[in-house]
């Protein structure tokens, strides 16, 4: 998988496209510094807010195979001048977030985005999941294999052992019958007046219906 970095500013969609596309529960969280995970840099963005701390994504940006600049489909106004993709080294996209927003006008974002020089826009929902799938096979290289893929060879592999949930039921019967065939060792705690052995649910080991199994009962402590 290639190595991919975000840019955009705060709150554009950032960490939790980062979320989403690790396969983790979007959860709210402001980045502070430069997260690497894996494959995905993730940046502060007052980094690209801030003048003085534009220097911190050039240097992360040799890091990365593809530079993505993210912009939000209910953004008000670009944070990318024209043509600012020319002062990079590396592949730069565009991705439009946060497109299942009610509010949301991703045309007006992707126009933007090419206005800054992205030739390639994704469109995606870090909640819904809408494009997450295109913009993973954008960056897959020879030998990765996607969640998906993986999900299906499994489901493949069920299938041409016969298909159906059999094996699967017969593996239960067998632990049912298992726990079935389990006999537990009965407490004994005392006897009664037959001398009986009395076990802890008060009930004689040997029932009888003339002597009662609970009375005349004499504890291990009182034998």
């Amino acid at each position: 998988m290639r190595k991919i970095m975000f840019v955009g500013r705060s709150e554009c969609g950032k960490t939790s496209l980062t979320q989403a596309m690790r396969g983790e529960k979007i959860t709210y969280h402001k980045t502070q510094y430069v997260n690497t995970f894996d494959v995905i840099i993730d940046t502060p963005g007052e980094y690209a807010e801030t003048a003085r701390l534009g220097g911190a994504l050039a240097t992360f940006c040799y890091e990365a195979d593809v530079a993505a600049l993210l912009l939000s489909a209910i953004e008000p106004y670009s944070l990318y001048p024209p043509c600012i993709t020319v002062l990079a080294n590396r592949e730069v996209i565009g991705i439009v977030t946060k497109i299942d927003h009610r509010n949301a006008n991703p045309e007006q974002a992707a126009q933007w985005l090419k206005l800054a020089g992205c030739r390639k826009i994704f469109y995606v929902s870090s909640y819904t999941g809408e494009g997450i799938p295109e913009l993973l096979e954008y960056l897959r290289e020879d030998g990765d294999v996607l969640p998906w893929e993986e999900a299906k060879a499994k489901q493949d592999s069920f299938n041409s052992s016969g298909g159906n949930y059999s094996a699967v039921d017969q593996k239960m019967v067998e632990e049912d019958d298992i726990h079935k065939k389990r006999r537990f060792q009965k407490v004994v705690v005392g006897e009664d007046v037959l001398g009986r052995a009395i076990t802890g649910d008060g009930k004689s080991v040997v029932p009888s219906k003339d002597v009662p199994a609970k009375s005349h009962v004499k504890f291990k402590g009182e034998l």
